[in-house]
C-alpha cells in the first residue's frame, strides 16, 4: 500500500474512535463549524469520509438517499461508520483506485492521489472538529501530520474560496505539523 493509504488509515481509525465517543446528548450541541450542530457535522463526516471515500475509489456517484440521510438517527451509527470506513479503505487498497483522474465536481478532475490526499484532510480536520466539540482529543502520527500540513498548504486558498477554511491562525514556530495544519486551515488548536 502507498503512503497516502497509510495516512487515510490513520485518520480513519482516529475519526472512528472519536465518533464512538459521542453521546446522543451531544448531537444537538454546537460543533464549532459554521452553524452546524454536532449531528450535522457527524453526518457530513459519515457521508464524505466513509461513503464518499469509497465512491471516489470506485468512481461512482453518491446516491441522493445517502446525501439526505441522517446517519446519526441510527443508534449504532458510529459502528456503521467504522464499518463503512473499512469498506472505503479496502476500495482504496486496490491498485486501480489510484489510476487516472477522479471527477472533482464542476467539470474538473484531479489525479486519484490528490483526491485521496484531500480526503485525508477531510477526515483529519472534521474528525478534529468533532473531537473538540465533544470534549475529546484527536491525535495523529507525526508523519500523517506532516502529510496533512502539506495538503492543507497546497489547497488552503481553494478551500477558503468555498468558505471551507477560515483565515490562518498563528501558532508557535515549534508547534507540531498537525497543529500547524489545523492553524493553516483557520482552526484554533
Amino acid at each position: 500500500m502507498n503512503e497516502i493509504h497509510a495516512h487515510l488509515t490513520a485518520c480513519a481509525a482516529e475519526a472512528a474512535r472519536v465518533t464512538r465517543g459521542i453521546t446522543p446528548e451531544q448531537l444537538a450541541g454546537p460543533s464549532g463549524c459554521t452553524d452546524w450542530t454536532v449531528r450535522e457535522l457527524a453526518n457530513h463526516l459519515v457521508l464524505y469520509t466513509a461513503h464518499g471515500l469509497e465512491r471516489r475509489a470506485l468512481r461512482t456517484e453518491l446516491p441522493e438517499e445517502l446525501v439526505t440521510r441522517d446517519f446519526t438517527a441510527d443508534a449504532d451509527w458510529s459502528e456503521r461508520y467504522a464499518a463503512q470506513l473499512d469498506r472505503a479503505l479496502a476500495a482504496w487498497a486496490k491498485p486501480e483506485a489510484w489510476e487516472g483522474d477522479i471527477d472533482f465536481g464542476g467539470g474538473s478532475s484531479l489525479p486519484a492521489g490528490e483526491i485521496a490526499a484531500m480526503l485525508v484532510a477531510e477526515l483529519a480536520l472534521h474528525g478534529w472538529d468533532l473531537a473538540q466539540a465533544t470534549g475529546q482529543d484527536f491525535t495523529l502520527p507525526e508523519d500523517t501530520g506532516r502529510h496533512l500540513l502539506d495538503v492543507v498548504e497546497r489547497y488552503a486558498e481553494m478551500y477558503r474560496t468555498y468558505e471551507g477554511f477560515a483565515a490562518p491562525v498563528a501558532v508557535p514556530a515549534e508547534a507540531g505539523a498537525f497543529t500547524r495544519a489545523l492553524a493553516a486551515s483557520g482552526r484554533k488548536p
